[in-house]
């Protein structure tokens, strides 16, 4: 996806073609065939799901064609990792692939290394120490129980972003959060 001259163009397929996936199915074996794959489109050309998808269908609600309805269905199937692992940007790893870019992504380390080596800040501790007990935990209710937010510290989905990008988080599900 990019912005040009403040219009933001997609970059899909056409539906006749046969590169194109039309199914969370369809999504899932492709990623587990190729290890990898952010969500939008990138410096590699032809990987990413939005060069593989057809554009009028992503955020249209369509769960059964909209691959932006897809992130929540896939997250939640557990069949494939999903998070902010591509420059910051989402996308997803395969189990057989995961391994391995949590070997390069982390350097050997595990959390707890990373900061006795001091290499994490205290924003990234305050999140990791919330999953002591192996907890899911959904952003809102983290964000407060690591203590961000107002009168407290900055920069929630930053740090959350960089732990994902280190691979020591990734996304399981999303909810909106319903207001009174």
């Amino acid at each position: 996806m990019a912005n040009e001259h403040g219009e933001w163009i997609m970059y899909g397929v056409s539906e006749n073609d046969p590169c194109c996936i039309k199914s969370t199915d369809k999504l899932l074996e492709y990623i587990n065939k190729v290890g990898f794959l952010p969500l939008f489109k990138n410096e590699i050309p032809g990987f990413s799901v939005e060069e593989h998808t057809v554009s009028r269908y992503w955020w249209s609600g369509n769960a059964e064609r909209d691959p932006w309805e897809w992130r929540g269905i896939i997250a939640r199937s557990g069949r494939v990792a999903y998070g902010k692992f591509f420059e910051g940007k989402a996308g997803y790893v395969s189990p057989e692939w995961l391994p391995r870019f949590i070997n390069y992504r982390r350097d050997g380390y595990d959390f707890d290394a990373l900061w006795d080596d001091e290499k994490a800040s205290m924003r990234c501790k305050k999140i990791m120490d919330c999953f002591s007990a192996g907890s899911e935990l959904y952003s809102n209710e983290l964000k407060q129980l690591a203590g961000f937010g107002s009168g407290g510290e900055k920069n929630f989905d930053g740090v959350v972003t960089s732990l994902q990008m280190m691979t020591y988080l990734c996304s399981r599900d999303f909810r909106c959060r319903k207001n009174k």
